[in-house]
């Protein structure tokens, strides 16, 4: 969501209306406060080279961390992982850990005590060059299990979205977690509603769908739509998208500036991301 903008927009313009501005998908647009709500879905934080991101990932197994594809390619050194609830009230230095080395990532000392892991991509993810295989799936296999007591949560059974009927899919809800920046006017002064990264904290919002396509399914996430309770924006990607107690997708991508529009999920219900997802003992609910 961070990286190859120009790429996703190239992407997207070929199946959307020019109207839209596209933008990876990085954090909540109303939504509710977790807290003890999903405790394993994380924020993740990496450096690629040209900086330090942060992402979301929910926990499939005691090792490993279901994510975005663009939230772990060309990461370089080990992934910061905290299961924390609130993360920071105010901006405020230290926050997260910082690398040494930038260039190199983190590496073991800087994460000492910490959660960490080693991030991994599919090999067919298409950096939203292809529109039929976008494969924006990745996952962070962690240094030691993860703490315990965390649930795991589970990958849902392969084709869970397609079963349901394409007169019900605008009446279906599903929930997005996590630590994306919340969508909100200003405390002060005319401005419009705003992207603002502080507090960081895990948010969930419920959703309706909008279409279920092979790979790829979209929402709903203006706050003003009735059904539903808000959207995904800057810092969610990777997060779970939940349907019936299981993970169909990890949110992708976004279509507006101000995340107050029809967001893009990759599925995880399918045999593209379930395959790849088995090599890493990952797999789907019985």
């Amino acid at each position: 969501m961070h990286r190859k903008l120009a790429a996703l927009i190239a992407a997207l313009t070929t199946a959307f209306s020019a109207a839209f501005i596209a933008a990876p998908a990085q954090a909540s647009t109303g939504g509710t406060a977790d807290g003890d709500t999903h405790p394993g879905v994380a924020m993740i934080a990496f450096y690629d080279g040209t900086g330090r991101y942060r992402c979301s990932a929910s926990l499939v197994s005691p090792t490993v961390l279901l994510t975005a594809a663009h939230c772990t390619s060309g990461t370089v050194g080990k992934v910061y992982v905290d299961f924390r609830s609130v993360v920071a009230e105010q901006p405020a230095a230290g926050v997260l850990p910082a690398a040494a080395d930038p260039s190199v990532g983190y590496t073991p000392a800087d994460l000492e005590g910490k959660v960490s892991g080693t991030a991994h991509t599919h090999p067919g993810y298409s950096d939203f060059t292809d529109m039929k295989n976008w494969n924006d799936v990745g996952v962070v296999v962690l240094d030691a299990p993860a703490p315990a007591g965390l649930p795991i949560y589970p990958v849902a059974t392969a084709g869970t979205l397609d079963a349901i009927r394409p007169g019900d899919v605008p009446k279906t809800l599903v929930t997005a977690v996590g630590y994306g920046t919340e969508v909100r006017k200003p405390d002060s002064g005319p401005q419009k509603p705003t992207p603002m990264s502080y507090p960081l904290l895990r948010r969930y919002v419920d959703m309706p769908l909008q279409k279920v396509g092979p790979q790829v399914f979209q929402a709903n996430g203006n706050p003003n739509d009735t059904k539903g309770t808000g959207g995904t924006c800057f810092g969610d990607s990777g997060g779970p998208v939940l349907y019936q107690g299981a993970i169909v997708g990890v949110t992708s991508y976004g279509l507006t500036a101000n995340c107050r529009y029809i967001d893009g999920y990759q599925r995880v219900d399918i045999a593209a991301a379930q395959t790849w997802l088995a090599g890493f003992g990952v797999t789907a609910a019985a």
